[in-house]
């Protein structure tokens, strides 16, 4: 029994151990499996056969087959997940270079998903460095988003490259543009808050600070002027893109109120016109643009009032004939256009590129003088000369009673006129009213210049009665030359016009005259109870100061009318004239009298080269014409200048009326700088042979 007992003893045991040799095969330490990273599971099972060898000493044959059998199994099942979980020994130290980040890596793109443990086991967890690479590989994840987000955290600065913006520099209105790399400019990296800034139309980089830069999107109702100023193919092209591009399609999402204004047609662009200043880009338009298709707001108004008629030495425009600004402009190669168009102005509204092929064309007609009306959005007004005169004459921003009004007088009641001329010059005034047939009873003149009291005497045999300065002049005086039916006059215009840099205003220097023109007129006034016909008339120049114009206006309480010397004679000369003289606002016509062109003032043998000149001055090189320089005649073959006499039949004078007191060739050109265009003049005095007596 013992036996037998013991022989039943030592076969359990032998089961028991049995059975706990199988459980450590078919469950090879899943904990710790679980937790170790799978480089080290291979390293971790191979103790496991030597412990199985040492316990198969103990089993008989067959059960030691059937164990060597399963073990070769969960070895083969082992080694499949090894393989499924490792990769081929040749790819881990690619892998240990590859940057997780990069998602064009080819190591990314070609490893496969993790695949699950037998036995309800996990897949390894991702470590941090993994994580965008699976999270590009899963099929769930946007790619388009990704690319987005990637745009907007490259830099990781907020207003990401590509972005679509408003951005605003210091003395510039807000424009749109887009976030560029610092590496496409060429040039560092932009200080912190600050961001690189390609402006859309010119393509030129700035650093703009955030607290500058507002989201396209946010100023939508702004958009309305890029319309207007770009061509419609090229902001098309600019939205569509932006609109369509995957890497911004947040743009689209909250850009899509703009779908419409890409698809503008033609009828819209001109409803655009009119609500949009192509001057500045500003929406408060209050009138419209005396040359060109499109509005134009106050403070443009007030610039181009000043800066129409101011022009150089060149005798051209000195600013844009559209904006009235301009860094860099273009002069029409026309000889008779003194007009010029600043680059920007004809890059933005004629089309990106337009002022580079302008600079490549000689000559260059601008888009005043070109044979068609409309370039690009720039459309020229059919009727613009009757424009402009409409915009100079009604561009008054105060409004005063009308002026007096006096009846004809009978013919029989008519009597020769006295006139007070103050500034007067060379006595162009006097030479008018003789031309017009209108007796003179009296002419007293208020003259400092030597020379031009000189050609007064000669040419007027003793007739003006010259007194000296006019401040000099006092109430006395006029009571006791007085009393005077007209009192004319033209305050010296340098410190007045804006093309002197120096100038000193309407209250300093020279400009001061102004108010001795003003209280000599007070002086001159008919007294109450006196029922007489009283007429005066001021006059200086266009290119003055709004203010100055303005306060000049309010002294004499009535608006200039600005009349231009070039519809009735070879020159072009705009001046402004204050009175209130009758039909002062009526067309100016000329007579076939006049010399409209340049080469009916020449003497024989000298031809023209232009049909009218610029505004002659006082300067010497007022003469010369054009961006070229040129001398306005020919003679024997070669250029040459304008002679005195061709000069005097410019303005409307006799011949040598200037010549007296053998006077230089430039002392003369300074006395024919300083007078007015005689038949301006008669234009302006022939209402008056209807109230004095003529011949």
């Amino acid at each position: 029994m013992s036996a037998m007992s013991a022989m039943k003893d030592h076969e359990e045991n032998e089961t028991e151990s049995q059975k706990e040799e199988v459980s450590i095969i078919k469950h090879p330490q899943p904990s710790k499996q679980q937790q170790q990273p799978q480089p080290q599971s291979h390293s971790q099972c191979q103790p496991q056969p030597q412990y199985q060898q040492q316990s198969q000493l103990l089993l008989p044959k067959q059960q030691q087959q059937q164990q060597q059998q399963q073990q070769q199994q969960q070895q083969q099942q082992q080694q499949q997940q090894q393989q499924q979980h490792q990769q081929p020994p040749q790819q881990p130290p690619q892998q240990q270079q590859q940057q997780p980040t990069d998602p064009a890596s080819p190591t990314v793109a070609t490893t496969p998903e993790p695949v699950t443990i037998v036995g309800g086991d996990k897949a390894c967890p991702k470590s941090a460095d993994t994580e965008p690479e699976v999270s590009q590989l899963c099929p769930k994840v946007n790619t388009e988003r990704m690319i987005c987000l990637l745009f907007w955290l490259q830099d990781g600065r907020g207003f990401g490259i590509g972005e679509l913006v408003w951005g605003k520099l210091r003395g510039f209105s807000w424009w749109p543009g887009r976030i560029v790399s610092w590496w496409m400019t060429g040039r560092s990296r932009a200080a912190e808050g600050t961001r690189w800034v390609m402006w859309f139309g010119d393509g030129k980089f700035s650093v703009v600070k955030e607290i500058a830069l507002l989201w396209f999107c946010r100023l939508a109702v702004s958009l309305v002027y890029s319309l207007q100023t770009y061509q419609l193919s090229s902001l098309d092209l600019v939205l569509r893109h932006s609109c369509s591009n995957n890497s911004l399609k947040y743009v689209a999402a909250e850009c899509s109120h703009l779908s419409d204004l890409c698809l503008l047609n033609t009828d819209i662009w001109h409803f655009l016109s009119t609500d949009i200043c192509i001057s500045c880009g500003s929406l408060n338009v209050s009138l419209e643009h005396p040359l060109f298709g499109g509005g134009m707001c106050q403070s443009c108004k007030n610039c181009f009032l000043e800066c129409a008629y101011q022009y150089d030495d060149d005798g051209y425009q000195s600013y844009c004939t559209i904006c009235c600004g301009g860094r860099e402009v273009l002069m029409c190669g026309n000889n008779n256009c003194c007009r010029c168009f600043c680059v920007e102005c004809v890059d933005l509204l004629v089309g990106q590129g337009a002022a580079h092929a302008a600079i490549k064309e000689d000559p260059w007609n601008c888009y005043m003088c070109g044979q068609k009306g409309v370039f690009g959005l720039l459309e020229r007004r059919s009727d613009w000369p009757s424009r402009l005169q409409h915009f100079f004459a009604n561009n008054h921003d105060q409004d005063f009673d009308p002026p007096k009004l006096y009846p004809p007088v009978m013919a029989e009641k008519r009597k020769p006129i006295r006139v007070l001329s103050l500034f007067d010059g060379i006595a162009t005034g006097l030479l008018v009213l003789k031309e017009l047939g209108i007796q003179v009873d009296r002419y007293v003149a208020s003259e400092v210049c030597e020379d031009s009291i000189t050609v007064g005497i000669v040419r007027h045999q003793g007739r003006i009665m010259y007194v000296g300065d006019v401040r000099n002049v006092t109430r006395k005086h006029i009571q006791e030359w007085g009393p005077f039916d007209l009192v004319i006059g033209g305050s010296p215009c340098n410190d007045l016009s804006i093309v002197n840099p120096a100038r000193k205003g309407l209250y300093e220097g020279t400009g001061r005259l102004f108010f001795e023109f003003y209280r000599l007129l007070h002086e001159a006034r008919p007294k109450e109870g006196e029922d007489r016909p009283f007429f005066w008339l001021f006059e200086n120049v266009v290119a003055m100061g709004v203010s100055d114009k303005r306060d000049i206006s309010r002294f004499l309480e009535c608006n200039p009318v600005m009349i231009d010397a070039k519809e009735v004679s070879a020159a072009h000369r705009a001046r402004y004239f204050w009175g209130n003289l009758p039909g002062m606002n009526r067309p100016l016509t000329a007579m076939c009298t006049d010399r409209l062109d340049l080469q009916d003032c020449l003497e024989h043998g000298r031809t023209a080269k232009f049909d009218k000149v610029r505004t002659i001055t006082t300067r010497s090189n007022s003469i010369k014409q054009g961006k070229d320089q040129h001398f306005p005649v020919y003679m024997n073959e070669k250029e040459d200048i304008l002679w005195c006499t061709e000069m005097e039949r410019v303005f409307g004078f006799p011949v040598h009326y200037t010549d007296v007191s053998n006077m230089s060739r430039l002392a003369r050109q300074r006395l024919l700088g300083r007078s007015w265009s005689v038949p301006v003049i008669r234009h302006l005095f022939a209402p008056l042979k209807d109230y004095f007596a003529c011949v």
